[in-house]
């Protein structure tokens, strides 16, 4: 069951993409980073940033409820499996949260 958990949320960041260049903008620009709880975080506050940063944690909230609801599990639960997988793939220079809560280039 973790391995097909891990195919959808592997899935819901794919899924993503129509985001991607401005989501990887952000990154790159260090606004943004991964957070522990699988949102998005603000890092260096900004009216673009703060905009992205709801317009795509809206959209993993309701893809981590959907996922949630077809496996039988907590949302919270698919969001922890979800941030694992989001700061694997961060890239190196950006921005990921630690265990403390402090940002942190990765």
């Amino acid at each position: 069951m973790k391995t097909k958990l891990l195919v959808l949320v592997t899935g819901l960041l794919l899924s993503l993409n129509a985001f991607a260049i401005s989501l990887q903008d952000a990154k790159t620009q260090g606004l943004v980073g991964e957070q522990t709880n699988g949102y998005l975080g603000i890092v260096k506050s900004s009216s673009d940033a703060n905009a992205l940063a709801k317009q795509v944690n809206s959209k993993r909230k309701a893809h981590y409820q959907k996922i949630a609801k077809k496996n039988g599990i907590s949302v919270n639960e698919v969001a922890k499996l979800a941030a694992e997988k989001a700061m694997k793939a961060t890239k190196k220079g950006q921005y990921i949260q630690s265990k403390n809560g402090k940002w942190i280039k990765k």
